[in-house]
């Protein structure tokens, strides 16, 4: 049996790697990440190979040449990709896969994948809330949040083409939203918001 990609997006801040981070530990047999490879520097707390493959933009560029992702995005003036070739050997294996994907690539690997992938989007519960987790988190300088919240008006737009829409607001409830959504598999025609 082919395996199940589930495309996961939110703004920064709107809790991707911590929703993904504890789906992993509830089912570590079930699911495999997919880890993202990007021209970003590591955050203090990041580690290459665990969190991204942290690429410089010469050689980011030589694996878009050989065609190596299955999609790639430069958000926020770094370069972001998928690795094909992990992501088709998993589906082969029939493992379920998470990615921590910006709201184009999700959408394009969607488009791919048709009825093997989900898109979920984590909606912050509020814009106020949002702020305060980014600044909370301590990673980023003032300039590189402004700079992530500059692009959730695209976010915000291009989540209503996902085939569902969580607010994250509380932690467990949202995981618990995001298995349920991951049993129901195949996904529904049309948008729906959870909160």
């Amino acid at each position: 049996m082919k395996g199940k990609l589930v495309l996961i997006s939110s703004p920064s801040g709107g809790g991707k790697t911590t929703i993904i981070e504890k789906i992993l530990e509830r089912h570590p047999d079930k699911f495999i990440y997919s880890i993202s490879s990007t021209t970003r520097k590591p955050r203090f707390n990041e580690v290459h190979g665990k969190d991204y493959f942290f690429l410089t933009e010469p050689e980011f560029k030589k694996k878009i040449e050989q065609n190596q992702f299955l999609e790639w995005e430069k958000v926020h003036g770094y370069y972001y990709g998928t690795d094909a070739a992990f992501v088709e050997k998993c589906l082969d294996e029939g493992k379920y896969v998470l990615l921590d994907l910006d709201v184009n690539g999700a959408l394009n690997v969607a488009k791919r994948f048709k009825d093997q992938a989900v898109t979920i989007f984590l909606a912050p519960p509020s814009m106020d809330e949002l702020k305060k987790r980014l600044k909370n988190r301590e990673t980023d300088s003032i300039e590189e949040i402004n700079k992530r919240l500059e692009r959730i008006p695209l976010e915000i737009e291009k989540s209503r083409q996902f085939d569902y829409i969580i607010i994250n607001d509380q932690l467990d409830k949202t995981v618990k939203q995001v298995l349920k959504i991951i049993d129901e598999m195949p996904k529904g025609m049309n948008t729906k918001i959870m909160n």
